[in-house]
């Protein structure tokens, strides 16, 4: 960050002001510079500059934290979280798959807002449409480049827009929104969740890029950190969509009983999904949430997009773990002006979060017993 400034007094002068430290384990952020910024002096700082179609978004940095009540979350689970997000603009919703009962939420002002364009993580659910309206296999190959195929699973680990493009114009606008209405999208997840906002479904395919774009981006869409981790809680547990519960009393929690939405009955999709997400972490676009020191595999799907109802760059990562007994689903949110904001890096705060929980014995055989079964299997 500092190459090309030339003067030792100037090196001091900026380690002495910015005091701030950035994320852990992270490298400093690049400076982004135009073409011309280039031919000009090369001795003048370049730190700050951005492009001006960010300028005036939101900030990549921020205090995520201070506005929230965390009484009664679960305090592994917020510990981990908080410490993950760091000092990123973002917000962190993890929900016990089991029961749907959210565990913490960082950043509640964020995660109770109007809801953000999911970017890629729309991927998932336009994957389970397709299968499940038999317009394309598990061994489909669908031409991606000129002398390029690809099928579902790497279409997924690399976050493919040709290949969901092309399934959304051979679905077409109605089974879109048929699939994208059950999973949540367009309506409130939580149960008794005052501050909650439903986000938005399109009731027309919308006018930039149409439903081909809808199908790789999510154009037209809003979605909450809430409801994208309750999507992530049905693909975990074998596709039963329940109602989020944020208990906020001792007694709530004591008394915590699960309460179903509805039974999406995608069971028999969910294996080729599951099998992209799983791909995307370990050789894909999610790659940086694997913990290597774990035996917790965990599955996912980035987002990066710019946001242009909520004017920002937008990196989301949705996913869940362990593969085999999941006790926790995650929706991870970055906002900001830097390129830095991107489901890659989404992913690695999740990863974070997973690799201190397995620190703590959080997915021990013990922990484990402990988690109220699903209702559904078919994992």
């Amino acid at each position: 960050m500092l190459k090309g400034l030339g003067k030792t007094v100037s090196v001091a002068f900026l380690v002495a002001t910015l005091a701030l430290p950035m994320p852990a384990a992270e490298p400093a952020a690049k400076a982004i510079v135009s073409n011309s910024s280039k031919s000009k002096s090369k001795s003048k700082s370049r730190k700050h500059l951005v492009p001006s179609r960010y300028r005036g978004y939101a900030p990549t940095y921020a205090d995520s934290v201070s506005a929230d009540d965390p009484t009664y979350d679960d305090p592994l689970v917020r510990e981990a979280a908080v410490e993950a997000l760091g000092r990123y603009n973002g917000s962190v919703v993890a929900v016990d798959p089991n029961t749907g009962r959210i565990l913490t939420v960082v950043n509640q002002k964020i995660a109770f807002s109007d809801g953000y364009i999911p970017c890629s993580t729309i991927k998932t659910t336009i994957a389970v449409a397709a299968l499940e309206e038999n317009v394309i296999t598990s061994d489909t190959m669908l031409k991606v480049g000129r002398r390029k195929y690809m099928n579902l699973t790497d279409a997924l680990a690399h976050s493919n827009n040709v290949f969901f493009e092309e399934l959304g114009r051979r679905m077409g606008f109605d089974t879109v929104s048929k699939y994208g209405r059950l999973m949540g999208l367009g309506e409130l997840a939580g149960y008794n969740l005052p501050d909650e906002h439903p986000g938005s479904f399109p009731m027309q395919p919308p006018a930039y890029g149409g439903v081909a774009r809808m199908s790789s981006f999510g154009e037209g869409i809003q979605i909450t950190p809430l409801q994208l981790a309750a999507i992530a809680a049905a693909f975990a547990n074998g596709g039963t969509l329940y109602y989020l519960q944020y208990p906020h009393s001792q007694e709530e929690v004591l008394n915590f009983e699960p309460k179903v939405k509805r039974d999406l009955h995608i069971a028999n999709a969910l294996p080729e999904v599951r099998e992209g997400m799983l791909a995307a972490v370990l050789y894909g676009t999610g790659r940086l949430s694997y913990d290597a020191g774990g035996e917790e595999t965990p599955l996912g799907k980035t987002g990066s997009c710019d946001d242009r109802t909520n004017p920002s760059r937008i990196g989301w990562f949705v996913s869940y773990a362990d593969e085999a007994h999941p006790k926790i689903a995650l929706a991870v949110l970055l906002r900001g002006n830097t390129r830095r904001v991107k489901g890659p890096v989404a992913a690695e705060v999740a990863g974070r979060i997973y690799r201190r929980l397995r620190q703590q014995n959080y997915f021990s055989e013990s922990a484990l017993g402990t988690a109220a079964p699903s209702s559904t299997s078919g994992k």
